[in-house]
């Protein structure tokens, strides 16, 4: 048998070890690539199929997103999931956005007022926040007792290139550093995706690509996206201030949500 393997190479060897074990083959086509079918996140193919669980996770939690709300980058979520919604404002490190507030969140104290707001949404932002402890803090700072922090990460999606990306963290990653920051909080971390969308992020897909089964199917194992879910205690016993550390810029998947 090792004869035969070394005559037919390691290719041919899995092969036949594949088909007398009745392991399936893969038929790669033209997934066999270094190269994905787009760099733009699947923008000019359709919508990147990481927002279909970002508009998920906003969804499922539509009921929090209510009163005065504040977002990072611009107001584009809060208008689309809200309901009964007061103010609208927004908060990001780069003036060409326009936002509300500009400044490093995780070094808002001066910038941003605290218990004024009653919902946070932070889509596609925590894998770019340098000092990551800090931001969330000052996070749970600004909502008022009783409101919620509402945030998304990427998981299985490629880096933006245009700014850091310093964490891409399981479910269980994010609930502990969720947990850290936030002690006292009712924190729900929620992870969204599976093998076939996981490859058809990292390749650029478009979500159009795929059927609807195909998306809803959920593997924690290949999380595409990670949501995380905070309500701020009604009684604030005090949370404690921020870092001094700038972060990265949170611009979801390279692009302003539509």
């Amino acid at each position: 048998m090792r004869r035969l393997a070394a005559l037919a190479g390691p290719a041919w060897t899995t092969r036949l070890r594949c088909l007398s074990r009745g392991l399936p083959l893969p038929r790669w086509g033209n997934l066999r690539r270094v190269a994905p079918f787009s760099s733009q996140f699947g923008f000019d193919r359709g919508t990147p199929v990481d927002r279909y669980y970002i508009e998920q996770f906003f969804d499922r939690h539509r009921a929090s997103i209510t009163g005065d709300v504040l977002e990072i980058q611009m107001v584009a979520y809060a208008r689309r999931f809200g309901h009964a919604l007061g103010r609208l404002e927004s908060v990001d490190v780069e003036p060409r956005h326009r936002p509300t507030f500009v400044c490093d969140l995780a070094r808002s104290d001066d910038a941003v007022p605290s218990a004024a707001y009653d919902c946070f949404l932070l889509p596609s932002t925590l894998q770019h926040l340098r000092d990551l402890d800090g931001a969330l803090r000052h996070a749970l700072r600004v909502v008022r007792p009783g409101g919620a922090v509402l945030a998304t990460a990427a998981g299985f999606v490629p880096l933006i290139d245009d700014a850091p990306d310093y964490w891409h963290l399981a479910a269980d990653g994010w609930r502990e550093v969720a947990l850290r920051a936030w002690p006292g909080c009712e924190v729900e971390v929620t992870s969204y995706g599976n093998c076939l969308s996981a490859v058809a992020a990292m390749l650029g897909l478009a979500l159009e690509e795929l059927t609807p089964g195909e998306l809803d199917a959920q593997d924690p194992r290949y999380p595409v996206v990670v949501g995380v879910a905070c309500r701020k205690p009604r009684h604030d016993g005090g949370i404690a201030g921020a870092g001094h550390h700038p972060h990265g810029h949170p611009t979801p998947s390279g692009e302003v949500p539509a």
